[in-house]
């Protein structure tokens, strides 16, 4: 087949979680089919990876945005009934592009990675569409809503009511929707009952992903994710300032190593705290989480799959998360991870593992054989390749003229 495929950002290299997942998409899909690439690129995207895309049999529709010019476009819709992050991603030079390619190329097939992107093709008729949402952001909106102070409540609450409803709209126009995970898939159906919508889960590469021999510290333990990223944010400094100071007391030498890109003032002060050490941007984040005798997620929000959890797990390096991170992970907590509900519990569970060797080493097998047995990037493409099944089969049932294609004006965002 020929195939459109959309994403919100440039997908290679998968180093971050709005990246892996099209990545292995994109991969999985160029084995047998003829795909291009429609995306955004910014100036922090890797330029030496976009010649890579080419040499993995994918052609290109790349339109550079700048931070600036996309703050701006998010700024303008506050007044409208367009979500703001729908304007941070939209770009008339893409959407002009993509109006030129669809107007001389025949596709077989659309996939469109974020519902940021839905708008760009939302209204094109003839070709069989999916439209994989991943996590339904709205919801992420209304939850940060809820952890924050007005006046940031309002209008994250705000956005997650524009988006909602732009989802539910958006949902209509595609034959199959996605999800990483059940529940997202139940938020998904409260604005779309499409009986073929589905979901299939995130992987993890467990040869990258490998778990090793070689020597930890017992005395150390990490936390692994872009720490510009809120929920990371936030559940870090909580972290710190509640439990760090009871683990501590009993284990004076005990450090926490927080290991991803972009950290905040605020979490760069952390590491002038006695036992706090911020990496940054590291070129490779192996090295520094198997120093670590465990990985720790005490998220408060959290939407969808974690892939820190994954990474870590295939790793073998044990997990205490929280029970929100764990909700969308297909493990038992006791047998493949553990769970804290608060910082007693927390600190608890991290001395109990940092004193039992044992324990930590059939945690660290058990988590790792989770990972093997259930989150193989080939098994979720599996899953995959059946809801692309059920798109091609409810659009040749419709028998829409695969002729007739309409695609959003140049300049126009909405659906």
């Amino acid at each position: 087949m020929k195939i459109l495929f959309l994403c919100h950002r440039f997908p290679f290299p998968p180093d971050s979680g709005a990246r892996i997942r099209p990545f292995h998409m994109l991969k999985h899909l160029t084995r047998v089919h003829d795909v291009t690439l429609a995306s955004l690129v910014r100036s922090d995207d890797n330029d030496a990876a976009r010649p890579r895309a080419w040499r993995d049999g994918l052609q290109t529709l790349l339109a550079p945005v700048s931070e600036l010019m996309s703050c701006w476009r998010a700024a303008a819709t506050l007044p409208t009934r367009d979500p703001a992050s729908m304007g941070y991603f939209y770009s008339p030079r893409l959407a002009t592009a993509l109006h030129a390619e669809l107007a001389r190329q025949r596709y077989d097939f659309i996939c469109v990675h974020s519902s940021s992107m839905a708008p760009y093709v939302a209204s094109v008729q003839g070709i069989p569409k999916m439209l994989d949402f991943a996590d339904m952001d709205s919801q992420k909106w209304l939850a940060y809503a809820a952890h924050r102070r007005f006046p940031l409540s309002a209008g994250f609450w705000l956005e997650g009511w524009k988006l909602a409803r732009r989802e539910a709209e958006l949902a209509g126009l595609f034959d199959v929707c996605t999800c990483t995970t059940p529940e997202e898939i139940e938020a998904l159906r409260n604005c779309d009952e499409n009986p073929r919508n589905g979901w299939f889960p995130n992987g993890v590469d467990t040869d990258y992903f490998s778990m090793t021999d070689a020597p930890y510290d017992p005395d150390t333990i990490c936390f692994l994710g872009r720490m510009d990223y809120y929920p990371n944010h936030e559940c870090i400094l909580r972290f710190c300032a509640d439990t760090l100071p009871r683990l501590r007391r009993r284990r004076p030498r005990l450090t926490v190593l927080i290991i991803g890109a972009n950290p905040t003032r605020a979490v760069r002060r952390l590491a002038a705290q006695p036992g706090i050490e911020v990496t940054g941007s590291v070129a490779d984040v192996r090295p520094y989480a198997r120093r670590a005798a465990l990985s720790i997620a005490p998220l408060g929000i959290a939407r969808g799959m974690q892939n820190k959890i994954l990474e870590s797990l295939a790793m073998g390096i044990p997990v205490v998360c929280s029970p929100i991170a764990a909700r969308g992970i297909d493990a038992t907590p006791g047998e493949h991870l553990l769970v804290a509900e608060d910082a007693r519990v927390y600190a608890d569970l991290i001395l109990h593992l940092l004193d039992n060797p044992s324990e930590r080493r059939r945690l660290a097998a058990a988590g790792r054989a989770r990972m093997v047995s259930h989150y193989s990037w080939d098994r979720s493409m599996r899953q995959f390749d059946a809801l692309l099944d059920q798109c091609l089969s409810s659009a040749a049932r419709r028998g829409a003229p695969a002729s007739h294609r309409v695609v959003n004006a140049p300049g126009q965002l909405g659906v």
